[in-house]
């Protein structure tokens, strides 16, 4: 067995142990704080809103498990069980220019991936969504956002490969540092475009009505010198009960975007509360800096492909018998999450600094009492454990955990003030 191979399974092996360990822990942790609400949302979150967050973690966690044991077996049929190199025979027994055979062999991966994965996210949305009061898809949306979701892949996907594959037939030697620069490229297009093309083919935009409450945020954005093309509620209520807030776009092109779900929970100083954390990324040059680390870490991912696409034992060593450009793509976007999962907590730790520090410029701007409200309706709604796993939370979690971060919160009250207690 190759020194490869063995790294390979040992990675899999080890992050799938890891994986199941830290469920069983969240699972446990969940269910022994079931019965009672913690004392900081003791006035805020009824004990049934609590429980209703505990099973529905853990019904997730039972798929979570099953997901995770598909993915694997999915993984290592595709590599070691030999299933790439059976459809890349196949497709050199048509006469085709190997850069469009090799994206018809990346595109037949993908595709029998999502289709042996679809049952799950069948199940996710129409049976554990819906035992939960958090879907309202129709099975035709559903299939109405599939094909539309292929056809974006298809039309974004293929001139994207085909530029890439091009580069590694043609380019020589450096070839590795033009894709880099075709990859980064397209993802400042895809984030420029997203806002106005991408995201209203699914979701419907509308611009936030004329009266107090604008005029309220308006005057927040002028005082943070924020700049953007409007304020927005999605109808996110027309797939799902959850609710979210974010702003995406960059430039004079940025949008803030509201759940419609989650305007209509929150009052004007929690909406304000709630756009200021989201100003904050803003403002702490968050959105900067996770472009420049995305910026670096993929151009270490290219120049470490550039070396493996000459290495046979790299093809050998993932149950593949030939060679090629497409090849050599396919198993590093394969086998590369193996080995990567494992700086998940250190990434996890950086974004979990940064919503305190956007946290801590809400406070500034809202004051903490709104946005501690604010985001107790957020957990309420959205079902979220207010008693997670320390381990599980410190490896999965991008933002901290509720009890960890209205603590955080609550410290920036001032002594001796009164804070609001929310009626539920």
């Amino acid at each position: 067995m190759h020194l490869f191979t063995l790294l390979f399974i040992s990675a899999i092996a080890i992050g799938v142990l890891l994986q199941l360990w830290l469920m069983q822990r969240q699972q446990r942790h969940v269910a022994t704080h079931r019965a009672q609400v913690p004392s900081a949302f003791a006035d805020r979150v009824t004990l049934e809103e609590h429980q209703k967050a505990a099973d529905y973690i853990r019904a997730k966690l039972a798929i979570g498990h099953i997901g995770l044991l598909i993915g694997t077996g999915l993984l290592l049929y595709w590599t070691l069980g030999g299933g790439i190199d059976l459809l890349h025979r196949q497709w050199q027994q048509w006469p085709v220019d190997p850069v469009w055979g090799g994206i018809g062999l990346i595109f037949s991966v993908s595709l029998v991936s999502a289709l042996l994965e679809l049952p799950l996210g069948i199940w996710n949305t129409f049976v554990l969504e819906t035992r939960f009061g958090f879907n309202r898809t129709t099975p035709r949306r559903f299939i109405t956002d599939l094909l539309l979701q292929l056809l974006l892949a298809l039309l974004l996907g293929i001139p994207l490969l085909w530029a890439i594959l091009w580069l590694m037939e043609r380019a020589g030697d450096s070839w590795w540092l033009a894709a880099w620069a075709v990859w980064m490229g397209f993802m400042l297009l895809m984030i420029w475009v997203y806002p106005t093309l991408i995201a209203p083919l699914f979701n419907k935009f509308t611009p936030l009505e004329e009266g107090p409450l604008k005029q309220r945020i308006q005057g927040l954005l002028e005082r943070c010198g924020f700049t953007s093309k409007g304020i927005f509620i999605m109808d996110g209520s027309k797939r799902s009960g959850h609710g979210n807030a974010y702003f995406t776009g960059f430039g004079k092109h940025k949008r803030i975007v509201f759940f419609d779900t989650l305007a209509e929970s929150l009052d004007g100083d929690e909406m304000e509360a709630v756009l200021a954390h989201e100003l904050g990324h803003f403002k702490r040059r968050h959105i900067l800096k996770h472009l420049l680390l995305s910026t670096a870490m993929s151009l270490l991912g290219f120049a470490l492909l550039g070396w493996l696409v000459g290495q046979p034992w790299f093809y050998q060593a993932l149950g593949v018998s030939g060679q090629s450009s497409a090849l050599a793509l396919l198993l590093f976007m394969l086998a590369l999450p193996v080995f990567t999962q494992f700086l998940h907590p250190l990434m996890a730790i950086l974004s979990r600094r940064h919503e305190f520090e956007a946290d801590e410029f809400a406070v500034a701007q809202a004051g903490a009492e709104p946005m501690i409200r604010a985001l107790v309706k957020l957990y309420r709604e959205n079902a979220s454990t207010l008693t997670p796993d320390p381990l599980y939370s410190a490896f999965h979690d991008s933002h901290p955990p509720a009890p960890v971060r209205v603590a955080h919160l609550s410290a920036k009250i001032p002594p001796g003030s009164t804070p609001d207690k929310e009626t539920t």
